[in-house]
């Protein structure tokens, strides 16, 4: 997360928010429309992009201008529009793509519910049940092609974030483990193609378990991860010697948190291990990401970001001891929790 440059004004500090509001919606409009899918066999001009997208070409031609200003786009001499080296972050398939999480954040549900940021300031209450009458896990189980991109994005993310948990904690000595809350299976499909004498089970809604099937048999590994569908806040699977949840507390209260961990506590063998996988909000004036992201939990979702003390306090009251902190190159942490 950028800050302003100390040496602006005030007022020029004011317009790099500002025209960053305008940037966002500019990347979110081009991802949406797939601009960047559209230019990787060659630059196109505006007009052969809006035949393709079914936009007005004039208008396009604005919006591609713009972006070619802040290095999403190229255009060259004869007005045909190019990627640069960040355009795939917008492209389907990419490495490192994260277009459906821009989709997503900038538009759809995240972006009407931002809108609405000063309803959950002043209430405290859930901007995003306020603004579409319902909790948007309701919502996206009733609109599953917005489900789809949702759970599609956090596909994306945990792909960028795999490595650096991978690199920060063993799983290695484990034999059942079981993801908690767990999407399409990325997480699990990549532990499990580490650590081939490991079998995984992955829990989470009935929609979002559908789209799983599809991803563990694209990997091989149906034979090694059950997939079950439910709620994590009546039933956790038993018997496993490794629980992760990731990015999964986030989501709730802490009331909400501390009864699923309790489920976990339940259901977990005497000697495993709980991994919450998370930001940890560090003290200080610093820049973090996730300073922001629990803004985007209070208007979304209810949750929150939490800092250690905040982690210890959540594992003491489920019966958990916060036996320490595995850090990794990103913001997220591996959190291990023993039961006491």
């Amino acid at each position: 997360m950028s800050t302003p440059d100390p040496s602006i004004s005030p007022a020029a500090a004011v317009l790099q928010v500002i025209s960053g509001f305008w940037s966002a919606r500019a990347v979110y409009a081009a991802a949406k429309l797939g601009i960047a899918d559209l230019i990787q066999d060659g630059p196109k001009t505006a007009e052969e992009l809006a035949a393709r997208t079914g936009t007005h070409a004039p208008s396009l031609y604005r919006l591609l201008r713009a972006l070619a200003s802040i290095g999403w786009l190229i255009e060259d001499d004869n007005a045909r529009f190019g990627p640069t080296l960040i355009t795939a972050g917008i492209q389907s398939g990419a490495p490192g793509s994260l277009r459906n999480l821009a989709i997503t954040e900038l538009g759809q549900e995240h972006y009407p519910a931002w809108e609405d940021l000063l309803f959950s300031l002043e209430t405290g209450e859930i901007a995003f049940d306020h603004v579409f009458g319902m909790p948007n896990w309701q919502y996206w189980a009733g609109h599953p092609e917005h489900a789809q991109i949702f759970n599609q994005a956090m596909s994306e993310v945990t792909a960028i974030m795999e490595p650096a948990v991978l690199d920060a904690y063993d799983f290695s000595g484990f034999s059942k483990i079981v993801d908690i809350g767990g999407g399409r299976g990325t997480l699990i499909a990549s532990i499990l193609r580490e650590n081939p004498k490991a079998r995984g089970v992955v829990l989470d809604l009935p929609h979002v378990i559908e789209l799983g099937r599809h991803h563990v048999q694209d990997h091989a590994l149906s034979h090694r991860c059950d997939l079950v569908a439910g709620d994590f806040f009546e039933h956790v699977p038993e018997g496993g010697d490794a629980y992760i949840l990731k990015w999964v507390l986030h989501d709730w209260n802490d009331e909400r948190s501390i009864s699923l961990l309790k489920n976990c506590r339940r259901a977990m063998l005497p000697a495993a291990k709980l991994c919450v996988i998370e930001a940890v909000i560090p003290s200080g004036n610093e820049p973090f990401l996730h300073k922001f992201m629990d803004l985007n939990m209070l208007v979304m979702t209810g949750g929150r970001e939490r800092t250690e003390s905040e982690y210890r306090t959540l594992f003491e009251a489920a019966g958990f001891h916060l036996n320490r902190i595995a850090s990794t190159s990103l913001e997220i942490a591996v959190l291990e929790g023993v039961p006491v």
